[in-house]
């Protein structure tokens, strides 16, 4: 009764589950920072000096510190360990024996070389859940090599239908396959406690960027298989529908819309006063306008730029036709129905004065997951709290400290990057 009434009172069904990240960049730390607002114990573990990679990229920043890193970070206990020294490893395999996930992202094989492989793993704590993330996969040809989201975006086909035919291919700007792995990554990790449940032991999960890239490209994929080889990049377009898509506005703006049947059409041209004899009323049925996409996307350009975004919206909203002013991010944290969300939250950070995250976009009974939030921390702000739940003293954890095994913040320099690299 007393678990029910904690996780009626909103906080997460992951509490009590400790996980270890020994991650950098986005992957690995998205999916554990989705573990912490579920209510998981996370303990980030991180490199002397710069500690996580994207602790440095920035701009863009807030009050020095980096956005990226701030936006992924949350809720996590950061300790900093040399686990290439012995009495560090030590303290690594102390920390896996008592834990109940570890998730890493570093190149492949890297924790292997470390000692740290998949079988002693397993044999130090049977039912660790052990979430092993790379570029490409754990077997074939590609395997061992390491990868940046916009490379396996190139590399899995993303790339290749974004951006405009003539054009050069774009990637998405947004790293969709980093976030996308850390989610599967984390429904992943909820499956496996699901398992841990019913037979006590641990498992050995393998995710990587370019299954990620496979599954978001599954249409694609199957279309292929299917017989039609032939994948035109359409910007905004959609290849089955016209119009969808963004058509510019008078006032430089753009609006988004889609006419997904004839009388969506119909009434499209209609809400925009297009005389019955105007040469874009030829197109009547859909699958004419899909041949001739380029004409129709031009003539209706020609239509809409008569009238500024907020004309079309009102006119559109009226006709039932779906669209939507294409925003801009100021535009997006500003907007209406976005605060009425109650998505973005202000949080406490003891170095950024109105610091704000963005919560999980889930609710339960209308609340969202994240409880007792806590700001991304230093770079070694939690390495004496997680010392001492080893049962480490103050003499002890000084004499790590001092011989450089473990960091903490406005420590100096101790071993280098390259000098901490397998």
């Amino acid at each position: 009764m007393e678990a029910t009434e904690q996780l009626t009172d909103g906080l997460g069904s992951l509490q009590g589950v400790t996980v270890i990240e020994i991650g950098t960049s986005v992957a690995a730390p998205f999916a554990t920072q989705i573990m912490a607002d579920l209510g998981a114990t996370v303990i980030k573990v991180e490199r002397f000096g710069t500690g996580d990679d994207s602790r440095t990229w920035a701009p863009p920043s807030w009050e020095g510190l980096s956005v990226t890193f701030l936006s992924l970070n949350r809720g996590k206990q950061s300790m900093v360990l040399n686990y290439k020294e012995p009495r560090g490893a030590e303290i690594l395999w102390d920390m896996i024996r008592q834990a109940d996930v570890l998730v890493q992202n570093l190149r492949p094989g890297a924790m292997a070389k470390a000692g740290f492989t998949a079988e002693a793993l397993k044999e130090a704590n049977p039912e660790l859940i052990y979430c092993e993330m790379t570029g490409f996969g754990g077997t074939g040809p590609m395997a061992g090599r390491p990868a940046y989201d916009p490379l396996v975006q190139a590399y899995g086909g993303i790339v290749s239908v974004t951006g405009d035919d003539g054009g050069a291919p774009a990637r998405v700007p947004v790293s969709v396959l980093d976030m996308g792995t850390g989610m599967w990554t984390a429904l992943s990790v909820l499956e496996a406690l699901r398992r841990k449940e019913k037979t006590g032991k641990g498992c050995h999960i393998e995710l990587s960027l370019l299954q990620t890239a496979l599954m978001w490209m599954s249409p694609q994929l199957l279309a292929v298989k299917a017989g039609n080889p032939k994948q035109r990049r359409l910007g905004s377009g959609f290849g089955g529908v016209v119009p969808y898509g963004a058509f510019p506005a008078a006032d430089d703006g753009y609006i988004f819309m889609s006419a997904g049947n004839n009388d969506t059409w119909n009434r499209l041209l209609d809400a925009l006063e297009v005389s019955a004899d105007a040469e874009i009323r030829f197109y009547t049925d859909n699958a004419d306008r899909v041949e001739a996409r380029n004409q129709v996307v031009e003539l209706l350009s020609n239509v809409t730029a008569r009238y500024s975004v907020p004309e079309l919206e009102i006119r559109l909203r009226a006709a039932g036709v779906p669209h939507s002013p294409v925003n801009d991010v100021p535009q997006v944290l500003a907007d209406d129905q976005v605060i009425a969300l109650k998505q973005i939250v202000p949080m406490a950070h003891p170095e950024v004065s109105d610091f704000s995250v963005v919560n999980l976009p889930m609710t339960f009974d209308g609340k969202y997951p994240m409880q007792q939030p806590t700001a991304p921390p230093a770079l070694g702000a939690g390495t004496r709290s997680v010392l001492q739940t080893l049962g480490l003293d103050a003499d002890a954890i000084d004499y790590l400290v001092n011989a450089g095994v473990v960091g903490e913040p406005l420590d100096t320099p101790s071993p280098s990057y390259e000098e901490q690299q397998v």
